[in-house]
């Protein structure tokens, strides 16, 4: 043979050589997660060699492997660059049917027939396992391809769906109460329903009849503006504070102070009763929440670690047991127990002016001028915003439908549904005669026990009941509601 033909044949060996290797290292480093796939099934099951369906060529896939078929990690399907999984094996962007069923028809045509259901019950698994729902259909509808191999027909996901807010009716104004000389700022509704109590700046407690509207009686005692106002539901008890420093204890049955609280050493904004233990919480410009014993008046424990005035707190029965919103922009969840912090958020921008708590959810709310944010107890984990309403926020409410009310200090009230934060009305009820154009705020509001009408204390002097309009059906008041593509929950 001339030495130029032993040469030629020497550098196309070298050439198929080196395209061999070439692509040996590229069928390994990109396509060895697919290789091993139910296709390839029968032959390591029998010891023998995997068949490369993607070249000529023969090599053992099983060393390391298992015999069942999983697609794990990040590498990228046979369709190509930029299709990849997960490390929960979740599909970034769904391959091609024709890719995903060139697995299936490149088994011999001798084998083709053999291996039909076995080939194409592995298409679909090549969906399932990524995570993509298989199209449904019925025997004898699935599509043929070429080789005679049936494949199932197969679709993208569907985008996840926004939740349509629940249509609730309208709320209109039916009753004004009028009787105060100064800002009412606080209310509270008794547990049977048949009176509530208002607070206000005139430095008086009155106490109302809810059914018509009239004045039942007029507590004094406080020295300056009452600023909270609770009903027990275990005991014939009301307590108030105030900006006199002072926290009492009236008994119901003879209309008079029986408790002190001494201790804060400043004006008092709130309180609330647990609804188990008996003890008081207050919160006040001290920047402390102080948990009292009611019987013995003994200070339980100090809550200290705001670090501005502490202008609203709730207690619940759960865990954490005490919620504070201050000034400070934070919101404080308490270990009752331990008398210390257990979580602090400080994702509002804000003063934390108002809490609420959802009466069947294990969730609460807060408003602040920035947003109204809703929380999953008891961590205090972050659910959803509530944007839209751009005033300063003093007080929450909350009914067992779902219906949240925000009131203003600029005299505007917004309803939204609780569940999608869809705000699907909004009310700026007029002052009343004798009042300026700007003592329209709203300081305080709630639900009474049936939950059938909503108080507001505001700064006109008067209390407002609002009640829903009987009239209104889903024709008449429809839900108005355009989601985005993606609500993004921003913190």
């Amino acid at each position: 043979i001339p030495q130029s033909l032993r040469l030629a044949f020497f550098n196309l060996y070298f050439i198929f050589i080196s395209y061999k290797l070439k692509m040996d290292v590229k069928l390994r480093t990109e396509y060895s997660p697919v290789l091993h796939m139910p296709v390839l099934k029968e032959a390591r099951e029998k010891g023998s060699q995997s068949i490369d369906p993607y070249n000529s060529g023969h090599y053992d896939l099983n060393h390391g492997q298992e015999s069942e078929y999983i697609i794990t990690g990040t590498h990228p399907y046979p369709s190509g660059p930029g299709v990849g999984l997960t490390a929960e094996t979740q599909m970034q962007k769904m391959p091609s049917e024709a890719n995903a069923q060139a697995l299936a028809l490149s088994l011999p045509p001798s084998k083709a027939r053999q291996d039909a259901n076995h080939t194409a019950a592995s298409v679909a698994d090549i969906h399932r396992h990524a995570g993509i729902a298989e199209r449904s259909q019925p025997p004898g509808s699935a599509l043929m391809d070429a080789g005679g191999t049936k494949n199932s027909a197969l679709i993208t996901r569907k985008l996840p769906a926004m939740p349509k807010p629940q249509w609730h009716p309208p709320w209109k104004l039916y009753r004004v109460i009028s009787g105060h000389l100064g800002w009412v700022r606080c209310l509270g509704v008794e547990p049977g329903n048949q009176w509530f109590v208002t607070g206000s700046a005139d430095r008086t407690i009155k106490i109302w009849d809810l059914a018509s509207g009239k004045l039942k009686l007029s507590l004094t005692g406080h020295i300056s503006t009452v600023r909270g106002v609770a009903v027990s539901s275990r005991s014939p008890y009301l307590f108030s504070c105030g900006e006199d420093k002072q926290v009492k204890c009236w008994d119901l049955e003879y209309n008079k102070v029986i408790r002190h609280y001494h201790g804060h050493l400043s004006a008092v904004y709130g309180l609330d009763l647990h609804p188990t233990i008996d003890v008081l919480v207050t919160c006040g410009r001290d920047s402390t929440a102080r948990v009292w014993d009611i019987r013995t008046k003994a200070n339980v424990h100090t809550l200290s670690g705001h670090t501005n005035t502490v202008a609203t707190v709730k207690c619940q029965a759960g865990e954490p047991q005490i919620i504070t919103g201050s000034h400070d922009t934070t919101i404080r969840l308490w270990d009752l127990v331990a008398g210390k912090t257990r979580v602090t958020l400080t994702n509002h921008k804000k003063s934390v002016r108002s809490l609420v708590l959802h009466p069947r959810q294990y969730t609460f709310a807060s408003g602040s001028p920035d947003n109204i944010k809703q929380w999953k107890c008891p961590d205090g984990i972050f659910i959803q915003n509530l944007p839209g309403h751009n005033a300063i926020i003093n007080t929450l409410a909350v009914n067992s439908d779902g219906v949240l009310v925000s009131g203003a200090d600029n005299g505007t009230m917004h309803l939204w549904d609780w569940r999608t934060g869809y705000n699907y009305q909004r009310i700026h009820a007029a002052v009343q005669p004798g009042s300026l154009d700007s003592e329209s705020g709203i300081f305080a509001c709630t639900f009474d026990q049936s939950e059938s009408r909503l108080l507001t204390a505001e700064a006109d002097k008067t209390i407002k009941v609002y009640r829903e309009d009987d009239t209104a059906t889903e024709e008449t008041h429809p839900v108005n509601w355009k989601p985005e593509i993606i609500k993004r929950k921003r913190f």
